[in-house]
């Protein structure tokens, strides 16, 4: 296997954990009948507090705990006024897209200052690494030179897509999204069940962001997420609201992404933005074939008035 394929492949994987977290974050709220386009934010303020406190304590693991818990706080803010007050839920998740990233910035310039000085933080150690194998064979860096959240991830998708199929209290969740009022006459809690989505997506998101300052880069830049949420909204609809599909589509925008550094690297003679562009015209071209059909939960983005009959 050439080194330019293996090394795409191995990347492809990287690139692709931070959007499961993200798109999984995003399948959990859609399932329960909610849509939120704040992943991009919730994830970025995952990212700094993710970095911040991986810096301070010097436990990245501890990093991606914080990532997820000021991710879980950012979006009881969504959940408050979609849920309890029935808000527009596009709005809010704008809301929270505008509010996060510059409530980071401004945490991040209070602590470092304004300076130019590149902050480090260690990146969280691979499996490979713990055990100190020093093979460079293309299978054993696949299988083990991933950190914990690369192998967490992917268990993730395995437990979401039997939770939802193969679970009564999954197929409880679904109805949530499906048929509300339906659901609540069985006694399922639709109030409750869709709080609990919230803090999986605050949670998946949160660590999302925290992955790319503690196992991908080891410094914090505002913009870092670079439109992954953005991109996870999009992994959901490719993947037709299944954890398998969700999967597949993460893995190939992962590769595009990986694609365009790996070309960035090969020809230097077209401007670097030229080759940036290639994960988010994959995005284009996938909702422009994909989103026309309407296959998601059908009570989506509607609000639930516990009231009505």
């Amino acid at each position: 296997m050439s080194s330019f394929i293996a090394n795409l492949i191995l990347a492809t994987v990287r690139m692709a954990s931070p959007l499961i977290f993200l798109a999984l974050a995003e399948l959990y709220e859609e399932r329960a009948g909610l849509v939120n386009i704040g992943i991009e934010g919730i994830a970025a303020i995952g990212s700094l507090v993710g970095f911040m406190i991986s810096l301070i304590s010097g436990r990245p693991g501890l990093g991606v705990l914080a990532g997820a818990g000021v991710g879980i706080l950012v979006n009881m803010i969504y959940a408050y006024a979609t849920i309890s007050l029935c808000a527009e839920q596009i709005v809010y998740g704008m809301a929270i897209n505008i509010f996060a990233p510059a409530l980071a910035a401004f945490i991040y310039r209070v602590y470092f200052g304004s300076g130019s000085e590149l902050v480090q933080a260690n990146l969280m150690i691979t499996l490979k690494q713990a055990l100190g194998i020093q093979s460079d064979n293309f299978f054993v860096n696949l299988f083990l030179d991933q950190t914990p959240m690369v192998y967490i991830a992917f268990l993730l998708v395995i437990f979401t897509g039997i939770f939802f199929t193969k679970t009564r209290a999954g197929l409880n969740y679904k109805a949530v999204g499906e048929y509300p009022k339906a659901a609540a006459t069985l006694g399922i809690n639709v109030i409750g069940t869709k709080y609990l989505a919230c803090v999986i997506c605050g949670a998946l998101a949160g660590m999302g962001g925290a992955y790319l300052t503690t196992c991908y880069s080891r410094t914090y830049v505002d913009g870092n997420i670079a439109g992954r949420g953005f991109i996870a909204l999009a992994a959901v609809i490719f993947g037709r609201w299944s954890a398998p599909g969700v999967l597949i589509a993460c893995l190939f925008f992962g590769f595009c992404d990986a694609l365009q550094i790996r070309l960035q690297l090969v020809n230097s003679s077209l401007p670097y933005q030229f080759f940036q562009m290639i994960p988010y015209l994959a995005t284009i071209i996938v909702l422009a074939a994909m989103g026309i059909r309407k296959a998601g939960p059908k009570s989506a983005g509607q609000p639930y008035r516990k009231e009505e009959r």
